[in-house]
């Protein structure tokens, strides 16, 4: 595994975002279309291939997750995702990272 400086991580801006709405992306099996407060005016859209890990993706309005909020935009099935949300997965299983207290939307993790 290659290693990083300090200085490389610090590069990461990492925010706490809250999830405002859920939209399955038409036409893609494994896509959801999350609309995300990460503390700024206009909520991010973010595009993440976790739909097959949610039986109903409505479960994930509310939730807050850490968000990668400086990950250059791209565009996904002709949707700009303007972020990663940021999860684990070993094997077959997978869980959304998340604070254990509520946090307001934009947070910085450390």
């Amino acid at each position: 595994m290659d290693q990083i400086s300090y200085d490389d991580f610090a590069k990461l801006e990492i925010k706490i975002g809250t999830i405002l709405s859920v939209e399955v992306v038409p036409e893609a099996d494994k896509l959801l279309k999350l609309s995300v407060d990460v503390g700024e005016e206009t909520p991010r859209q973010i595009i993440s291939g976790i739909r097959t890990y949610f039986e109903d993706p409505q479960v994930l309005v509310g939730r807050q997750c850490p968000f990668l909020t400086n990950l250059e935009p791209r565009t996904i099935r002709g949707f700009e995702s303007q972020g990663m949300i940021l999860a684990a997965s070993f094997d077959e299983e997978f869980a959304l990272l998340h604070p254990h207290v509520a946090l307001p939307s934009g947070s910085k993790v450390r």
